[in-house]
Order: C-alpha cells, then structure tokens, then sequence
C-alpha cells in the first residue's frame, strides 16, 4: 500500500532512521505516560513509538490517505490515530501527557498556540519545526528573532534548541532548514492566571514591535503603564519576565 505527498499540506517526510532514532530519544519515556504524536505522515518516528509498550500513544493526523496506510502496515495503530485537523482537535488525552511531531511547517505557530491551549496538560513537547521558527522560540531577549512565540512558550516551559536536521534527511527534501526543539512545562512558575490576556499584552507590544511600548501598548494596559520605566523599551527588549511584570501590574 502506497501514500502520496501533499503539497497544499506541507508534506516533507523523514527518511533518515539514525535521525528519527534521535528525535524520539528526546522525549522522556516513563512507564504508562501518555504521548500524543502530531503529523505522523508515512510513520518515520511513528514506527518507533509504537514498540514502547508501556506508553499509551495516540496520533492526530488530517490526511485520510495517510492514516489507512499506517493502519494497513502497522495493524498495532488500529483505533489510536485520530483523522483531524490537530486545530480543531479537543484535547486528546485526560490527565497529562507528551507531544512529538515533524510539525508541518505551513502551520507550525498554529500548533504552538494549541499547546499553549493545552498547556495545563503537557508535560513535555519535541518538535521538528523550520529551523527560524525553531531559533525564535528559543531566542532570547535583544535579537531580532525574539518574539511573540519566544515569550508565550518560554513564559510557560523551559525550551532548548536542541539540533539541527539536515534537507536530505527528508523526502522531498524541503528548501528551508529545519531544527528540533525540546520544551518542558515549568508548571506556571510565572503564576499567569489569564492566559488570554498575557498573550494578547504579548501580541499588542510585538505587533508594533518598532516603536516604544508606551505608544505600542497605549490602550491595551492601564493609563498609569505608560509612566512605567520600562515604556521607554521596545518589546524585543524586555524579558519574559518583564512582561509577566507588565501583565500582573496593569491588566488585572
């Protein structure tokens, strides 16, 4: 049984095994966790994770095709994958659980943003993104790359850039480069009790992210903020937390 590829999905498929072998050591394996993959695509590291017997695994994946091949050459996979949009998708498991995924790179922040929905549950995330998007999620403050992603991911989990993948380990081979990265819940260090609110002061002071915060952030926080010393800065400036500052301070 043979699969095709998908452009309008973003399909690059990994063909390299030492590679695969290494993202899948990433994740922290603990006897009955629970571990959601995203994407598994023609089953690369799927094939992997399937041999851990003491893991509850459950896939999310969009292409019809896809998942009636992984069914007929993986009969162990019957009933465990899920055929959605991983951005409509309802939390997959009860009780917490582990990510890994070749993120398809066309929706790559998307996900992002639906760990973050799901934060409260995830213990851990390893994901394959492309290699810039993978740097800016880790990147810290005072680099162009900082940004909305560095600041919502990190004000959540520890993240560490943890490798780069080469073109040729994929099939078609992409013409971006690609990076893994590892991220760790921190268990709310930062005590963000409304989500919502912290990220939309996060995408306000980023989506003007040329002009101080005093004029990027006028009518998003309290009038009082804009006398705040740090209104002087740019948001690629501040730290995580420093906007956990801001957050706390003038949204409540």
């Amino acid at each position: 049984m043979q699969y095709t590829l998908k452009k309008s999905l973003g399909q690059h498929f990994l063909h390299d095994e030492n590679m695969c072998m290494k993202i899948v050591a990433q994740i922290t394996r603990e006897d009955g966790m629970q571990l959601l993959e995203i994407g598994p695509g023609g089953g690369a590291i799927t094939k992997y994770l399937i041999g851990w017997n003491d893991v509850h695994y459950k896939a999310i994946e969009v292409d019809k095709e896809k998942v009636d091949f992984l069914e007929h050459t993986y009969p162990l996979l019957q009933g465990k994958i899920i055929l959605q949009d991983i951005l409509k998708a309802e939390v997959p498991f009860d009780g917490r659980f582990s990510v890994i995924g070749n993120f398809p790179y066309n929706i790559s922040s998307p996900i992002l943003f639906k760990i973050l929905e799901w934060e409260p549950q995830v213990n851990q995330v390893v994901g394959m993104f492309q290699k810039e998007v993978a740097q800016r999620i880790a990147e810290k403050e005072g680099s162009k790359l900082y940004g909305i992603l560095s600041v919502l991911m990190q004000a959540f989990f520890t993240v560490e850039y943890l490798f780069d993948v080469h073109e040729n380990c994929f099939t078609p081979p992409p013409k971006v480069k690609s990076g893994v990265v590892c991220f760790v819940n921190t268990g709310n260090l930062f005590e963000i009790d409304n989500k919502k609110k912290f990220i939309a002061l996060v995408k306000a002071a980023f989506n003007q992210r040329r002009k101080t915060l005093r004029n990027a952030l006028r009518g998003t926080l309290l009038p009082e903020a804009l006398k705040d010393p740090l209104m002087d800065k740019r948001a690629e400036q501040l730290a995580v937390a420093d906007f956990v500052y801001l957050y706390k301070q003038y949204m409540q």
